[in-house]
């Protein structure tokens, strides 16, 4: 099975930068993806970003130019830089795994959630 541990989170003044860090760890054999999402109160689960094999990135129109999903395969961690944060971006933010491991050829993973909390 696979473990996600998440950091990063905060409060933080609009305007402001935030680093979350995503560790996935376990019998893990191939990751097909790793992103987040963030989920507001009285809002749905919404896709932040997410990187697919090596290098392919896709992200939310409202994040664009502004957060950047990164990845080292070493430690099997998935990053994602915010900068210029605005209120709207106030939410709960869930790692997000997608991979091989062992006795399951596909197995998604949620992680428990950080609070990123954008307010003077």
């Amino acid at each position: 099975q696979v473990q996600l541990v998440e950091s990063g989170g905060g409060l933080v003044q609009p305007g402001g930068s935030l680093r979350l860090s995503c560790a996935a760890s376990g019998s893990i054999f191939s990751i097909y993806a790793m992103g987040w999402y963030r989920q507001a109160p009285g809002k749905q689960r919404d896709l932040v970003a997410h990187i697919i094999g090596d290098s392919r990135t896709n992200y939310a129109d409202s994040v664009k130019g502004r957060f950047t999903i990164s990845r080292d395969n070493a430690k099997r961690t998935v990053y994602l830089q915010m900068n210029s944060l605005k209120p709207e971006d106030t939410a709960v933010y869930y790692c997000n795994f997608q991979g091989a491991v062992q006795g399951a050829r596909y197995l998604e993973v949620w992680g428990q959630g950080t609070l990123v909390t954008v307010s003077s």
